[in-house]
């Protein structure tokens, strides 16, 4: 019987459902892994509260949002709001923050609350109201923790930096610093917004009111800088005497002594540092990028044959202030012996102007007009729209022995550019454009200008024999004398400055109005394989100019394509190949024993003739512009040659 008993017993247990087991703190975890709470309102805001002040956010994040959910009435659900906010700000989920925080009423708002508020209003662009809600609480005395202090002050220093208060935020930015574990990350961003933001005037005031402090000695290396640049070299001393004589933690001190160096009397030139100015970030990082690699591959053939150098990278974001600050910081800080680059125009500009008044050698790479003639330190290696048309007339005046040209281009910035500098080639090599069209952009039909480059009106209809002759007429043009074959247009060759994709429109349109077999001349945009697809034999004579031809005969330009090829796993344009070129002239004249300064480096640049690069023999005239002679090309049996 008590055996029956004992079994039923066992039966019945087993067909009750598990019940949660009750932990010592008072939770349960259910069936589905839900946390239960137990024990009313107190006990489970003390639950939240235990594990928020033990760091275990993701328990208390659990546990205080429960909390508020069911106990909504309980006068503990100001302080765990505040709480949730907290958590939220520290996951740097601000708007997370806000949605706990704002519903807690104004009147209930603790200190620790409203500074959350203020925070997290700054981090999601409320600029003005974050400030307001900070300034507040700056007289707050609950706000003592650390934590407290470092939001407060780092909070209203960025409020006021992103409202261009950019002296105001550097006092808060000053308070902040003793309140971080890592007071060199904000050291090093205020280091970028002194450079950035502030004019002389300003940095003068900030060197002032934060004398003894980080900030104000950054403020005065800046001044320093400034100085250096305009060449006041007794004002940059000063400056820079006061920051290394003070006794003040400083994270640039290193920077003021290496410009400090500059007024020793032993040399402080870093002989084996060349400065390559680049956008390695922003719209243009891409061409940064295939320049870097290319020179990374000249430096790397150079360093295994030669004692090594080095090239310092810098990113000058394709923008014109940072392209000056870097160049600054290249000619002054890390010493160079030259800089290379940059790319874009306006930040080429800036940075040759720069290096200019640092008298630091500035080899670019920008088509930039006129560039070169910003100052004598200042050179170019890059394709021009000069190079290409000179190429062109003193090959056809001087070796093909023509005389006369017409120009056909299109109505933009480079087709004007163009037919000038053409017009103006030919007239230097002692030949004469002698008629000019010009066309839309966009156009595809080109009778009108093809009729008046023959001397016709293209308005005149073309006249259609509709009557077959008779036969006085047949009789009558038998007996008449053979008038000779007057070609179709007065000059010895067409230029045409326009890109493959609308040559094969333009060429076969030439033939079929009536000029044949004329010679066509082109730059470097014909140099495609769009141009063999779209205009195949209509170019057979034409002659056609580039910076670069990977499928050169000469041995350097294949050993190079080869490399590159090799290296890389595909093959180079030519702004590969012009950045291969200028680094290996900088390490060609940065390893020669004689060159030892600046000086000696801007000479020998001036003084370099028919460089042999893979962009053709260089030169640099007596400006600083490259002169080059380039590769000329032809069609040849369906594919594009060099000619002999």
């Amino acid at each position: 019987m008590k055996r029956i008993c004992s079994l039923m017993v066992a039966l019945v247990l087993v067909s009750i459902p598990a019940v949660p087991a009750l932990s010592q703190a008072g939770t349960a975890v259910g069936l589905y892994g839900e946390i239960r709470q137990y024990g009313g309102a107190e006990e489970a805001f003390s639950r939240g509260e235990k594990s928020f002040q033990a760091g275990d956010y993701d328990q208390a994040l659990s546990l205080l949002r429960n909390f508020v959910l069911r106990y909504h009435s309980s006068p503990q659900i100001p302080q765990a709001y505040t709480y949730l906010g907290r958590i939220f700000v520290d996951k740097q989920q601000y708007t997370d923050a806000l949605l706990y925080l704002e519903r807690i009423p104004p009147a209930q708002q603790s200190p620790q609350a409203r500074l959350l508020i203020g925070y997290s209003l700054v981090f999601t662009g409320e600029l003005e109201a974050g400030r307001q809600q900070l300034v507040a609480l700056l007289d707050e005395p609950s706000l003592s923790g650390q934590e407290d202090a470092w939001r407060l002050y780092y909070g209203l220093a960025l409020a006021l930096l992103r409202q261009e208060q950019y002296l105001s935020s550097l006092i808060f930015f000053d308070l902040a610093v003793p309140y971080t574990d890592e007071p060199n990350l904000v050291l090093d961003e205020v280091h970028l917004i002194l450079q950035q933001y502030l004019s002389e005037s300003d940095l003068e005031e900030a060197a002032f009111m934060l004398h003894d402090r980080p900030i104000g000695l950054d403020a005065r290396l800046q001044l320093a800088r400034i100085s250096l640049t305009r060449q006041d070299d007794e004002q940059a001393r000063r400056h820079l005497q006061i920051i290394l004589a003070s006794s003040v933690e400083f994270p640039f001190r290193d920077d003021a002594a290496r410009l400090m160096d500059r007024f020793s009397e032993s040399s402080w030139l870093q002989q084996d540092a060349i400065g390559v100015l680049l956008p390695l970030s922003g719209r243009y990082s891409a061409f940064g990028e295939l320049v870097k690699r290319s020179m990374d591959l000249a430096l790397e053939l150079h360093n295994a044959t030669q004692t090594p150098l080095r090239f310092l990278y810098r990113d000058s974001l394709g923008e014109p202030d940072a392209a000056r600050r870097m160049t600054a910081e290249l000619a002054n800080e890390e010493r160079v012996m030259a800089i290379a680059g940059p790319l874009a125009g306006a930040a080429a500009i800036v940075a040759a102007d720069q290096a200019q008044q640092n008298k630091t050698p500035l080899l670019s790479l920008s088509q930039r007009t006129n560039l070169p003639w910003i100052g004598d330190y200042v050179f170019r290696n890059s394709l021009t729209s000069r190079h290409q048309v000179r190429a062109l007339a003193r090959y056809a005046i001087e070796e093909r022995g023509m005389t006369s040209f017409g120009i056909l281009y299109p109505e933009n910035r480079l087709g004007r550019e163009m037919a000038e500098l053409f017009t103006d080639e030919v007239l230097r090599f002692g030949g004469l454009v002698t008629d000019e069209q010009s066309y839309a952009e966009d156009a595809t039909d080109f009778r009108q200008q093809v009729k008046l480059l023959m001397g016709q009106d293209p308005d005149e209809r073309d006249e259609v024999q509709l009557q077959p002759l008779t036969e006085e007429e047949v009789l009558e043009d038998l007996f008449d004398p053979e008038l000779p074959d007057y070609p179709a247009v007065t000059f010895d060759a067409l230029f045409i400055p326009d890109y493959a994709d609308r040559i094969g429109l333009i060429a076969p349109q030439l033939a079929f109005y009536g000029i044949e077999d004329l010679p066509l001349l082109g730059i470097n945009g014909w140099n495609s394989p769009e141009l063999i697809r779209l205009a195949g034999n209509f170019v057979k004579n034409a002659v056609f100019v580039d910076g670069f031809f990977p499928a050169s005969d000469y041995p350097f330009v294949r050993e190079f394509v080869d490399l590159y090829l090799e290296k890389y796993g595909e093959e180079p344009s030519i702004l590969e190949a012009q950045a291969f070129d200028v680094a290996n002239i900088l390490l060609d004249l940065a390893a020669r024993p004689d060159i030892l300064n600046r000086e000696a480096f801007r000479n020998a640049l001036a003084n370099l003739q028919n460089y042999p690069g893979v962009t053709g023999a260089t030169s640099f005239d007596f400006v600083g512009e490259a002169d080059k002679i380039l590769f000329l090309l032809k069609v040849e049996r369906g594919r594009i040659v060099q000619l002999d």
